[in-house]
């Protein structure tokens, strides 16, 4: 048996999706379809096609051998107004097996069987591979495209005289036939999928639009362009370290908010992960998995709002060690153990950050060409994609992607880290980075993490990371356990029903229903929510930690005691003290173990909820009296009126505007690593927080950026559009 399993395994996928959409939409295509004219018709074929090329009529042969392979695909045939021919394809394709589809066609039609041999008589079409000694079988369901190969000429004939049956019945034929068949049913099918989303799309009356925004006049904010910007690397004060872990972590918990009660947030989310898997990066033949299986949008959600959750969780718990390291201010014992795990959590966050980026790099244009899949080779459940140039060998031709590239790369020394990022930053002010808003904003989260262990004040140096100092579990172990926990479950996720196509994330009730089936899941699989599961981690290991600082500060005031002048004795050195070793329950008692704690916790959700309904306590930054409205100038008041507007298509501003509007209310900036600015309030200002944000990749700040920076406005100084009045 040969490679063509892989394809038709895809094959099935394709038809059951057609299936599922069918069913799920088959009379609102149907409708859709029927009222548009003959533009509209074009546009929603040519929208998902590679280059928006498609045939213009059966015999257009500007496409090579296309014509030959599924000639009904065509703009002629499929756009005519009053034609029902794509419902009749669609219909067929969709309510009928594999097998079938291979017998017969729609209305009587000639079967893929039968249209491929057909066009292999009069168009003379051929595969480019023979195939020696090869045959595939289309005899049921079950063996459906298989394909075989035998030793030898004499073999392959006694094998087709026992298969006679199934030849004669075109049911058995050499594999060159059998895979252009393959190939055509493929083809249309994923045609077939892709137009269903764009017609659904073209023909949504209540989809949510995510227009593209119009630029505003920028009149008045060119007066206030000119900013002094303090760009500075020195050392933070732990008190501002603490302040900068906390700013991340909120601007992380807002990420997970949004993508929980914002559907355009979510399908944007949603997206970003689904185009930029390593199952699209071909492998060292050229090969991609199956990629266009919605089963790849449900994995897609699952991994996006469980990477959020971790990023929060995360900075989350960082902020939570700096706060207990600051008040142990006179505990070296306890302090020592504490940095040992800020810095074990610290590179383990630059770890994930650097994966994330080189996720984005590795499927951009300008980073593609230079990275390979390992065909069957896996890193924790992920296809393993290796780089296949030194960064060095690019750095005349591309010095930003030379950069770039390093940044992808393990590196143990984050003084060259930092010093990619610094080069790269300065690059950026003439030549935007090669890549797209979610690769620019992993970019962002690198710089953020690198820029936070570099920053640490001197008297505190960051300790190497070190898994087995001192500590029996370490949080950074558990939350990888936890981590591989919830990952191993992506495959066996379905939210098909409600997130397939992307876009129905989009209509009305769609993003609830696809998070309270993801969050429902993860609650009957693990015992818990996604939620509470990393944050009871955190509550649960910073516990111990403390328990463990206090042992051992027991364990060196007995030492003190036993080695003071009156108790020196010539007894035996004790043994050390060892910590009880304690067994470890089996998968199945700590699910039930979670089930129980559920049963006892407070009505309020943990504060990384992804359920759309769940009551999160919040932690408000801003004050919670209303302060009296901001007189500002019409300029201004316009940034802000576009940034907190409640209209689906919001606008947008530019970078330099918003930070005039900022500077406008006597707000200090200082610029930081990966384009990281830190808006400071005034003295006498309501809330004492500073506001780091990223300056955004094309200098202007629309769609899910503008709705991310009002949330945060909002989070932490408590703004809204009330907030401001113009000047008389």
């Amino acid at each position: 048996m040969d490679e063509v399993q892989p394809r038709v395994e895809l094959l099935k996928e394709l038809q059951q999706d057609l299936a599922r959409k069918y069913q799920l939409h088959g009379v609102k295509i149907q409708d859709i379809w029927r009222s548009l004219g003959k533009r509209k018709r074009m546009e929603a074929v040519t929208a998902g096609a590679a280059k928006g090329e498609v045939l213009k009529t059966r015999k257009d042969r500007s496409m090579g051998n296309v014509y030959k392979v599924m000639p009904e695909w065509n703009l002629q045939d499929l756009t005519e107004p009053g034609s029902d021919h794509l419902l009749d394809l669609l219909e067929h394709r969709a309510t009928t097996s594999l097998c079938e589809q291979y017998r017969e066609g729609p209305k009587g039609a000639l079967g893929d069987g039968e249209s491929i041999m057909e066009s292999m008589r009069v168009n003379n079409l051929r595969h480019i591979n023979p195939f020696k000694y090869c045959f595939t079988m289309f005899m049921d369901d079950k063996s459906y495209g298989m394909s075989y190969q035998v030793s030898d000429l004499n073999a392959y004939r006694e094998t087709m005289a026992a298969l006679s049956p199934a030849v004669k019945a075109g049911a058995c034929v050499p594999q060159s036939t059998g895979e252009l068949v393959l190939e055509r049913q493929t083809y249309l099918l994923q045609c077939l999928n892709i137009v269903v989303e764009d017609i659904l799309d073209i023909g949504s009356t209540t989809r949510l639009k995510e227009s593209v925004p119009k630029k505003p006049n920028d009149a008045g904010a060119t007066a206030l362009s000119k900013l002094s910007i303090n760009c500075s690397t020195e050392k933070l004060s732990l008190e501002d370290l603490i302040a900068h872990a906390v700013d991340q972590a909120s601007s992380l918990e807002e990420y997970v908010n949004l993508c929980r009660t914002e559907p355009t947030f979510l399908a944007h989310v949603a997206n970003s992960w689904f185009f930029s898997r390593p199952e699209l990066i071909p492998d060292e033949r050229g090969r991609r998995l199956p990629v266009f299986s919605d089963k790849y949008i449900s994995i897609s959600v699952f991994q996006a709002m469980h990477d959020a959750v971790l990023g929060a969780a995360v900075w989350g718990y960082l902020h939570r060690l700096l706060q207990s390291f600051a008040e142990a201010s006179d505990d070296k014992i306890s302090r020592t153990l504490i940095l040992q795990e800020v810095s074990n959590l610290c590179h383990f966050e630059y770890d994930r950050a650097r994966k994330l980026l080189k996720r984005y790099v590795q499927i951009s244009p300008a980073g593609g060409n230079y990275f390979k899949r390992v065909s069957g080779a896996y890193d924790d459940g992920i296809p393993r994609v290796t780089m296949q140039v030194q960064p060095e060998a690019l750095m005349r031709e591309n010095p930003q992607l030379h950069f770039i590239l390093h940044l992808c790369k393990p590196e143990a020394d984050l003084n060259r880290v930092t010093n990619w990022i610094k080069k790269l930053d300065d690059l950026q002010q003439s030549r935007p980075m090669e890549l797209n808003n979610s690769g620019f904003d992993a970019f962002c989260d690198l710089a953020a993490i690198a820029s936070f262990i570099q920053t640490f004040p001197t008297p505190l140096p960051l300790p190497r990371t070190n898994h087995k100092k001192g500590q029996r579990h370490t949080y950074v172990t558990k939350l990888k356990a936890l981590r591989a926990e919830i990952d191993s479950l992506k495959t066996d996720i379905d939210l098909s029903a409600s997130a397939v196509p992307i876009d129905n994330l989009l209509e009305p009730g769609m993003a609830d229903a696809t998070l309270n089936r993801l969050n429902q899941f993860i609650i009957d699989k693990t015992g818990s929510s996604l939620g509470f599961l990393y944050q009871d981690l955190g509550d649960d290991c910073l516990s111990e930690l403390q328990n463990q600082c206090q042992e051992r500060n027991n364990v060196e005031k007995e030492k003190q005691k036993e080695n003071s002048p009156e108790n020196v004795t010539t007894v035996p050195e004790p043994l050390p003290i060892l910590s009880p070793i304690v067994e470890t329950p089996g998968p199945a008692l700590v699910v039930e173990q979670r089930r129980q704690k559920n049963k006892t916790r407070p009505p309020h959700s943990s504060i990384y909820s992804i359920d759309p309904k769940a009551n999160v306590p919040t932690q408000p930054e801003a004050a919670e009296i209303p302060a009296p409205p901001i007189t500002v100038k019409r300029s201004v008041f316009d940034i802000f009126s576009t940034l907190f507007s409640n209209s689906e298509a919001r606008g947008s501003i530019s970078w330099t505007a918003f930070r005039s509007a900022m500077t406008a209310l006597n707000f200090s900036t200082k610029s930081g690593a990966g384009s990281a600015y830190t808006f400071s309030p005034p003295e006498g200002f309501g809330v004492r927080k500073s506001l780091t944000v990223h300056q955004p990749h094309q200098a202007r700040i629309e769609g899910y950026r503008l709705l991310f920076l009002s949330s945060r406005l909002r989070r932490v100084y408590g703004w809204n559009l009330r907030s401001f009045e113009v000047a008389e």
